[in-house]
């Protein structure tokens, strides 16, 4: 899209919260009408069915989605959907409203094409969620995922409760589930990946889950978004678990806490770090899932995917589907369509 480098050099002259909401209303204006809503297609939908994925039972018109945490409260589903994602994430959501970390929590790295936040979940709650989806239409031509987290208050010993609950409120809205146990930034939260606490929740949530897939009548696939962080003796071991209790695909990855080579003033932020330099460690994470688990367990790739290339090679390493983020912000609406494009002729050769 042409204009965008002038749109995003204004954007970026805002604190990137204040940015993101920014361009997340824009993008609700310009969806507002019929006649709009077919020229944002026009612009960035390649539609067709060449590009279908089979994924844990479901039909995804493409292979790319738009990660959790850029449309947290589902604001603007129907819009993002608009730009050519064959499926959008939409969270965290925690069960109660809640604030998130104290501002500011999210700060561009523009010399390494990277974003640092510490969020902490801020989101209206399951209840206001759950409102707002109930808008959307249950005939629609994208999957629509939930990330759903633990509440920032609640005991790590309390957690499968909070997580269940969710399952249990939203699961009619959503085509899957995303189990969220690898943020940075809210404190505890990782441990939830140990085998002590996995072995606790799991059976939790997958019971859960099957009540209202039969309620429902239609299957829930439960996933499990993984931190690229483990050490590769702890990832076997949540691998394993994953397994032996039936878990259906893996997200790889979240953001990381490490700093890999950064340029930018700001690299030594608290936070997680997204974007190009988490490239290399989250496409290396999703080889090796899909190596150890010898594909028995469906990956969607997420980390450093800023163009097509990125994505092609995500796909080489085991993902069946990619989702973008930080690409999105750098990049701007055209990102979908030129990575779904550069994607289509390379498998039309």
């Amino acid at each position: 899209m042409a204009i965008y480098p002038v749109l995003r050099s204004l954007l970026f002259r805002l604190d990137p919260e204040d940015a993101h909401h920014v361009a997340l209303a824009l993008l609700r204006v310009a969806a507002s009408t019929p006649p709009s809503r077919a020229w944002l297609r026009r612009q960035f939908d390649l539609a067709g069915r060449d590009q279908q994925v089979e994924f844990c039972g479901l039909t995804f018109r493409n292979p790319l989605g738009l990660a959790a945490g850029y449309d947290k409260d589902g604001h603007a589903v129907a819009a993002l959907a608009l730009l050519g994602f064959g499926h959008i994430e939409v969270g965290t959501v925690t069960p109660q409203a809640q604030p998130g970390n104290p501002r500011p929590r999210i700060m561009r790295l523009q010399a390494d094409r990277a974003v640092i936040n510490r969020m902490g979940f801020p989101n209206r709650g399951a209840q206001a969620l759950c409102a707002r989806l109930a808008r959307i239409p249950r005939q629609r031509d994208f999957v629509l995922g939930l990330n759903l987290g633990k509440g920032r208050d609640t005991p790590l010993e309390r957690a499968q409760a909070d997580y269940c609950a969710l399952v249990g409120d939203l699961g009619d809205m959503a085509d899957y589930l995303a189990v969220n146990i690898s943020s940075p930034n809210t404190q505890g939260v990782r441990q939830l990946q140990s085998r002590t606490y996995l072995d606790q929740l799991l059976p939790a949530v997958l019971g859960e889950r099957e009540r209202v897939a039969r309620r429902r009548g239609r299957p829930l696939p439960v996933l499990v978004k993984l931190a690229p962080d483990l050490t590769w003796p702890e990832l076997d071991e949540i691998l394993d678990r994953l397994l032996a209790h039936g878990v259906e695909g893996v997200i790889a990855t979240n953001t990381t806490l490490a700093r890999p080579g950064l340029h930018s003033p700001r690299a030594g932020e608290a936070g997680g770090l997204s974007g190009a330099p988490l490239r290399e460690r989250a496409r290396e994470v999703v080889a090796y899932i899909h190596a150890h688990t010898g594909a028995r367990l469906p990956i969607i790739g997420v980390g450093g995917i800023m163009g097509a290339e990125d994505a092609r090679r995500m796909l080489e390493a085991g993902a069946r589907l990619v989702q973008v983020y930080t690409g999105l912000v750098y990049s701007g609406p055209g990102l979908a369509r030129e990575i779904l494009t550069a994607l289509r002729r390379r498998e039309a050769r």
